[in-house]
């Protein structure tokens, strides 16, 4: 599955002088054609394109995952309260003394599969930013099923060198710091860095550097490491379960884009034993299903077998076998008939069966009809109760009974009917 990769132009900082940006600027002017650089990757291990373009031009995907910028995320570790649906407002009123913006202003994401009580990450970005950014691209029908961070509070400690300021100098590079203690950017000038980092600190990290600042990353640390662009960090967030699309800038998914978001998730890495194992079922219900109708059919054509041979061997004169239990009742009654025998067809056999069941306080019918198997006789002065009766009677011996028209027709009941 093709999985987009955006990363999410940086707020604006302070301008020269001294003086903010005003806070509009934070957010994205949709007759703006904003640009944005790209990874595009088939199996989030390798990159097929990357590149950068405007949001009605970007390459299509099956998933497209937004990426923060670094410096646009903080964390702050908190109890969560048990809040529910109201997480986003308790979240508000539990970290107002400890931001420097104000709560309404801001967006809020927990870490994955936190609850209420648990003592979890909160990561903090401008709400106005983000949801401009994601009206943006959603505008140039571009819907962003994830937005994540490139680094994150993870027990795997992990430092990533970077070019800061245009100059690969020591004083130009910055190392994003990772660990279960939260995340932090520190400049490599300085000894403010190097008291971060003890010797043994230095071999239990992984460490990773782009490619122009490696040789003074690798300078300063003491040790290799591993070169990545900034696409190829990028591809880290694919498997990540870190999700800022949370409370007020959730995914509203409706109809057909509902389904292809499940689509997507079932799609991801996590859910390959699932799919896995659906796709095996189904291989083994579709064998087992073909087995079972194999056998029907050999049943089916054994039993075949076996009433054409009871026929040929019964009647040797048949020939030529159509329909072998319709010849076989037909050679039976041409052997009932040539011996004188009453059979189910015959009038014989039809009024002693209305003569069973007749109703006691009815006289001896008036007329009656007789053809092949059918046997009508006039129900003039019948109450509906003595028609039942008389039904019910015949019923318990095989026969039914047609009433209609004043007349009542007996028949040998169908096998299908018979109780």
């Amino acid at each position: 599955m093709s999985t987009l990769l955006l990363f999410l132009p940086p707020r604006s900082r302070l301008r020269a002088l001294g003086r903010a940006a005003p806070a509009a600027a934070d957010v994205p002017r949709t007759d703006v054609l904003r640009e944005y650089d790209y990874v595009l990757t088939p199996d989030g291990r390798q990159i097929t394109a990357e590149g950068r373009a405007t949001a009605a031009s970007l390459p299509a995907a099956d998933s497209v995952v937004a990426i923060a910028g670094e410096s646009d995320v903080s964390w702050r570790r908190v109890e969560l309260p048990r809040a529910g649906r109201q997480m986003r407002a308790a979240l508000a009123g539990k970290l107002e003394e400890a931001l420097l913006d104000d709560p309404d202003t801001l967006h809020f994401a927990l870490e994955p599969d936190a609850l209420g009580g648990d003592t979890a990450w909160v990561a903090v970005t401008s709400r106005s930013w983000l949801a401009g950014h994601l009206a943006q691209l959603e505008a140039a029908q571009v819907f962003i099923e994830r937005v994540a961070p490139l680094s994150w509070p993870d027990a795997l400690a992990r430092g990533h060198f970077f070019e800061a300021n245009g100059d690969a100098q020591d004083g130009g590079v910055s190392l994003r710091w990772s660990h279960t203690e939260g995340v932090a950017t520190l400049p490599l000038g300085g000894g403010l860095a190097r008291q971060f980092f003890p010797p043994g600190l230095v071999h239990a990290a992984q460490w990773t550097a782009t490619p122009g600042v490696a040789t003074a990353a690798e300078r300063w640390l003491g040790t290799t490491v591993s070169v990545q662009t900034p696409g190829q960090r990028a591809l880290s967030v694919v498997d990540s379960a870190w999700n800022l699309r949370q409370f007020e800038l959730a995914p509203r998914a409706r109809g057909v884009r509902a389904l292809r978001l499940v689509h997507r998730a079932l799609m991801r890495k996590p859910w390959q034993p699932v799919r896995w194992g659906i796709a095996a079922l189904l291989l083994v219900q579709l064998l087992g299903l073909n087995l079972w109708a194999w056998h029907q059919h050999r049943e089916v054509a054994a039993r075949r077998e076996a009433v054409t041979t009871t026929l040929t061997s019964a009647f040797p004169e048949v020939r030529a076998i159509l329909d072998a239990p319709v010849q076989m009742q037909k050679q039976l009654d041409l052997l009932r008939a040539s011996a004188g025998s009453v059979g189910e067809q015959d009038l014989e056999a039809l009024l002693a069966a209305a003569a069973t069941a007749w109703p006691a306080d009815r006289p001896p019918a008036e007329a009656l009809a007789f053809e092949p198997g059918r046997l009508t006789v006039s129900a003039q002065g019948w109450a509906q109760a003595q028609i039942d009766n008389f039904r019910t009677q015949l019923r318990s011996d095989g026969w039914q009974l047609d009433s209609s028209e004043g007349k009542l027709t007996l028949s040998r009941a169908s096998m299908q009917g018979r109780t």
